[in-house]
């Protein structure tokens, strides 16, 4: 039998992404970040993360500051 997907925390989930634990919760909030409630708690499954993030979820969630690749900016 395959091993099940563990599931993980916050913060957890902060350092898979390399990010601060506020844009998690923003995120969840905002920009519909799979989570689920573990009574208070919340917890992700890394593989529902990764989908969400490769299928372009904080960007298409109506990311206000999109990045523009053709364009160089000068400080």
């Amino acid at each position: 039998m395959p091993a099940k997907e563990r599931w993980v925390s916050v913060e957890d989930v902060a350092a898979h992404l390399g990010v601060n634990k506020d844009s998690i919760y923003r995120w969840i909030e905002k920009m519909g970040l799979p989570a689920h409630r573990v009574g208070r708690l919340l917890r992700f499954k890394l593989s529902e993360i990764d989908k969400w993030v490769e299928s372009g979820g904080a960007y298409k969630a109506g990311n206000k500051n999109k990045i523009n690749f053709n364009k160089k900016s000068y400080g």
